[in-house]
């Protein structure tokens, strides 16, 4: 992979800070729109729709209101797992998991300009990762996820600090991660973190969004 694919920079976002996943299953009488909304006006510049459950359909209608927003509030969006969800909405980019397609194929399938993340667990996975064209990696979970029951292992602050080692990629970390550590997480190396449970069940959204932004402003982290 290339300096420049490394550095891709989308809609004015470098991939660092907070990444706002939007499933709908972990609140469901709340909707995305009004998630991303006021995510957006706090601060966050890096969205993700999730949804495992919906059709194709309705995963088309839900993404494409999404991309309209983010569109005008010039943030990024980023599809769950689904290239031809992506291609259809003119996503910035999809995430895939360990049993989604192949890195090399879903390049062919979104182009060279589209961002292509990975879901990593464990160090085979970040080296393969890392070699295979991915723009970034998740990595996790780092703590028990709050939205996730049938999650991989837990790797713990050690094992991130680990894999910090092991890749130049953007490294976002993800699993119950909140206001409560999301400063160590930095400290020990992740570019960014993937929230979900944490700003989807927060009271209030604007101000949880923007503790999170506050803290990546005041926290070094090594990778930076």
């Amino acid at each position: 992979m290339t300096q420049h694919m490394r550095e891709k920079n989308i809609g004015g976002s470098s991939l660092t800070g907070l990444y706002v996943i939007l499933d709908p299953s972990i609140s469901p009488n709340r909707p995305l729109l009004d998630v991303l909304s006021a995510s957006a006006q706090a601060g966050a510049k890096l969205f993700q729709y999730r949804n495992k459950t919906a059709s194709m359909k309705v995963a088309y209608e839900e993404a494409l209101a999404l991309r309209k927003i983010t569109h005008e509030l010039g943030v990024v969006f980023i599809v769950n797992d689904r290239c031809d969800l992506a291609l259809a909405v003119d996503a910035d980019g999809v995430h895939l998991g360990q049993g989604d397609l192949p890195i090399p194929y879903a390049r062919k399938v979104i182009g060279p300009n589209k961002l292509i993340g990975l879901s990593t667990h464990n160090a085979e996975q970040v080296a393969a990762g890392s070699t295979v064209g991915a723009d970034y990696l998740g990595f996790g979970p780092i703590f028990t996820p709050g939205s996730k029951p049938d999650h991989d292992p837990v790797v713990g602050m050690a094992g991130l600090k680990v894999i910090r080692e092991l890749t130049r990629l953007p490294i976002f970390a993800i699993g119950g991660i909140t206001l409560n550590n999301v400063e160590d997480v930095i400290r020990a190396g992740a570019n960014g973190v993937a929230v979900i449970s944490a700003i989807l069940k927060a009271p209030d959204i604007q101000r949880t969004v923007s503790d999170f932004v506050s803290r990546f402003s005041a926290t070094a982290s090594p990778a930076s």
